[in-house]
């Protein structure tokens, strides 16, 4: 009972000294309760809430926002992070600052890719992000978020496009973080040194330019030598020389680099990477302890288990693990195996649609197939195992047939799209003229709304929205038009309608398809870009009208084009 009033007593001194006063705390007072606190360390969020309360009661957005980014992280679940980021989001737009919004898309999209690995919300995130930052004066800010368009480049395997972003934010960061800056400003230029430095060695080792790959873990690993505030980084590059010597076949190095990465991989709850440490291990002790390089492998396929994820670099290891349960004879660990690289397979052509023909081509898919028909047909008996053949050997063939004659319509409307495209100068002159005999023939026959001054005022001004890419400026309607051409909506209307043949929909949406179609022709560097961010550069709101629009004008998809472009650059 005595034990009880003490406790009951100790808890009203709490209450009665701690709330009071901290209501009327500073902001700043508050933080300093936590903010030099460890990444992920839960004890921080009582004060991260009171800061949080104290913004929300006191509608200072910015503070909020500021809030929120700490409860992502310090909070130590992945989601309550994406619930805290949410928040970020909705607390960021309320404040109207373009930059606080920026950062909030940044944010999520930051856990979309690290905490989660799934990319394609991810890059929905970061484009968010991107479309906020074009105008900042936050240079931090803009390199951050170019830096995490680089990471998913380099994730689709557009290594050379990546380099070229990530050689950029190099070498803002490095400047940076020797300038004369607050301490936390140049911590976070370093750390995003160090993370571009890694991004580019991934680069180029998957571009097969190990000498450079070398020389820069060489120089990073040389500047993060007792550096515990970058001991991730650091793993990171030693798992890069891990690489390294496992290509130029020195095993026994690779082992003893890729261990010393795995700790602090492994702390920052980065299984992606991890999957590949293991991968790489169980590679490198392969030709002299087949135990240890088993152990190793299946680490890949828990992880894969666990989060439904795994990069195409590691896809090998199910081949492996197969091949190694054939030489045992262990029929139910091959079947088991089996399955698992199909469905490993169907992530990875969900996830990365352009990596499909590849992954079908390292092992084809209808193989595979076959081979686990066989396999369940020695467990389940020949006939359901013959029936299942047959049925899928007929849906490839017709699948076989289908996409065979889709790609027969697809190559002909792109060869009669580049046609057109060759020879667009000269349509469009010869299109011209008959439009002036055209209007010369019917002024004899009808007389026009609008007369010859005013057609050809509208004429010449039209003529100039056209050579300006006027169009491509989103939200324009015929009443702004209009405007921006001194005239009124009647008479643009009944110009259109009249010289044009066609309404003034479809004259804009045919002036941003040409536009877009001879950009994807001409330039290559817009054959790496999203539907979505091909609809952006030409002015239409969504990518679905895009696409639509496309396909009706020019007679095929514009993925369809993209693919078929770049087959011809490559053949030639």
């Amino acid at each position: 009972m005595t034990a009880a009033r003490f406790l009951l007593f100790a808890l009203l001194i709490y209450f009665v000294n701690f709330f009071p006063q901290s209501g009327n705390k500073s902001y700043l007072d508050i933080r300093s309760q936590y903010e030099n606190l460890e990444k992920n360390n839960s004890s921080a969020l009582p004060g991260v809430q009171q800061y949080i309360e104290k913004a929300k009661k006191e509608k200072e957005y910015s503070r909020l926002v500021q809030g929120y980014k700490d409860a992502v992280f310090f909070s130590p679940s992945d989601q309550h992070k994406m619930l805290y980021a949410d928040s970020t989001i909705l607390a960021a737009l309320k404040s109207e600052d373009k930059d606080l919004i920026s950062t909030a898309y940044l944010g999520k999209g930051i856990i979309y890719y690290f905490n989660f690995k799934k990319f394609e919300p991810a890059l929905d995130e970061y484009l968010k992000a991107y479309q906020y930052a074009q105008n900042t004066s936050d240079n931090y800010l803009r390199y951050k978020v170019k830096y995490h368009l680089g990471v998913v480049k380099s994730y689709l395997g557009y290594y050379q496009d990546a380099l070229e972003l990530f050689n950029d934010c190099n070498h803002f960061f490095e400047t940076k973080s020797k300038e004369q800056l607050h301490p936390n400003e140049i911590y976070n230029n370093t750390r995003g040194y160090y993370n571009t430095l890694h991004q580019m060695i991934v680069c180029y080792r998957n571009l097969k330019q190990f000498k450079v790959s070398d020389s820069l873990v060489n120089v990073a690993l040389s500047r993060t030598y007792d550096m515990d505030e970058f001991s991730l980084e650091r793993g990171y590059f030693f798992k890069c020389k891990g690489l390294l010597e496992y290509n130029h076949k020195n095993y026994k190095a690779a082992i003893a680099d890729l261990g010393q990465s795995l700790d602090p991989i492994l702390k920052a709850k980065d299984f992606a990477w991890a999957s590949v440490v293991y991968y790489y291990l169980g590679k490198s002790y392969s030709s002299f302890d087949k135990a240890k390089s088993l152990k190793y492998l299946m680490k890949v396929d828990s992880i894969f288990n666990t989060h439904h994820f795994i990069l195409p670099e590691v896809r090998a290891s199910y081949e492996d693990l197969i091949k190694s349960s054939k030489k045992d004879k262990s029929l139910e660990k091959e079947l088991y195996y089996t399955k698992q690289l199909l469905k490993v397979d169907s992530v990875l052509v969900r996830d990365f649609s352009y990596l499909s023909p590849r992954i079908h081509k390292e092992y084809d898919t209808r193989l595979l197939m076959d081979k686990k028909e066989q396999l369940e047909r020695k467990s389940k008996g020949r006939l359901i195992s013959m029936i299942v053949c047959i049925a899928l050997a007929l849906f490839f063939l017709g699948m076989f047939i289908f996409r065979y004659y889709r790609e027969q319509k697809v190559q002909r409307k792109y060869t009669e799209l580049q046609y057109k495209l060759s020879e667009e100068g000269l349509k469009v002159r010869h299109h011209i003229e008959e439009k002036k005999e055209k209007l010369k023939a019917e002024g004899e026959q009808r007389k026009s709304v609008l007369t010859a001054e005013q057609i050809q005022d509208l004429s010449s001004k039209l003529r100039l929205f056209e050579s300006n890419k006027g169009f491509v400026k989103k939200g324009l309607t015929q009443n702004k038009l209009a405007l921006q051409l001194n005239t009124n909506t009647s008479y643009l209307s009944t110009y259109i309608n009249e010289q044009k043949k066609m309404n003034f929909n479809r004259y804009i949406g045919e002036l941003r398809i040409s536009y877009i179609t001879q950009l994807l022709n001409s330039n290559k560097k817009y054959l790496n870009y999203t539907i979505e961010a091909l609809a952006e550069e030409c002015g239409i709101s969504s990518r679905q009208n895009f696409s639509d629009l496309f396909y009706e004008i020019n007679g095929i998809r514009p993925k369809d084009f993209i693919r078929k472009r770049k087959e011809e650059l490559e053949e030639n």
